[in-house]
């Protein structure tokens, strides 16, 4: 703590000495773990892959010096929920960055029920289930902060990622109405809505993006963003098409979003 500015002396002083990351193994997730170990937070590192979060760790504080624990644990289940909630009892976190999730493209209709069912469960029951849990351990401590996932595609439906589309207005939506809950208790929370981002989930979720932005372009404006607004849009691109969506019914804000998502999932017909 040292060796910290007094910009990074006043984010620990708002937020603690621990952070909790999900969807720490990749993307966003992991980039804003790197960002708060330069930051001087140890972390409690979360994903799927254990031996992957292993060497996160191991890397992180060898450049960092911050202590870590990794809990390899799958948040599609309860258990897995509860992992987390369990293994992070003793430690003084003051932070949750739920990066967490993944999404799928195609007609709703054609696509299988059980990753339908599971993307709802990652990126919506289990942000919901550890903002709930976290958030009563940052009243309690009268300070803390929250960072949920949301996307542009939250703000409409969206024909070819409609099921993903409505997880993130989900989130959106729950950001919205915890942040004046959460504010007299001095607890922060945060919706990131990101456009097109260079990660792992175009791979997963088969789309194919241009002009996308880097995790660490997202990962920095996140950070920068946590305790002065409710949402933020990272990026030039994404700032510029709220600017244009919002404004617009949304009725007319799917249909341009259609076209959007045609372009990105043609390459799945053709």
């Amino acid at each position: 703590m040292n060796n910290l500015t007094d910009k990074q002396k006043r984010f620990h002083q708002q937020y603690g000495t621990w952070a909790v990351v999900t969807g720490a193994s990749d993307g966003i997730g992991k980039e804003i773990a790197a960002r708060l170990a330069e930051s001087g937070f140890n972390l409690v590192l979360v994903a799927r892959r254990k031996p992957l979060l292993e060497t996160i760790a191991t890397q992180l504080r060898q450049t960092s010096g911050i202590e870590t624990r990794v809990i390899a644990a799958d948040l599609d289940n309860r258990t897995g929920i509860q992992e987390v909630i369990q293994q992070s009892t003793d430690l003084d976190v003051g932070l949750l960055v739920a990066a967490a999730g993944f999404g799928t493209t195609g007609e709703f209709l054609k696509n299988p029920l059980e990753s339908e069912a599971s993307m709802l469960k990652v990126n919506c029951h289990a942000a919901m289930a550890l903002t709930h849990v976290f958030g009563n351990r940052f009243i309690k401590r009268q300070r803390g902060g929250i960072i949920l996932f949301s996307s542009i595609l939250a703000f409409q439906g969206v024909p070819k990622s409609a099921n993903y589309a409505a997880t993130k207005g989900y989130i959106q939506t729950l950001v919205e109405g915890l942040r004046p809950e959460l504010k007299p208790y001095g607890v922060d929370i945060l919706a990131c809505a990101p456009g097109p981002v260079q990660t792992g989930f175009a791979t997963r979720a088969n789309m194919k993006m241009n002009q996308a932005l880097t995790a660490k372009d997202v990962a920095q404006a996140t950070l920068k963003a946590l305790g002065k607004t409710t949402t933020v849009h990272p990026g030039g691109l994404s700032i510029l098409l709220e600017g244009l969506l919002t404004p617009l019914p949304r009725w007319v804000r799917t249909l341009i979003l259609t076209q959007v998502m045609a372009g990105m999932t043609k390459h799945q017909t053709s």
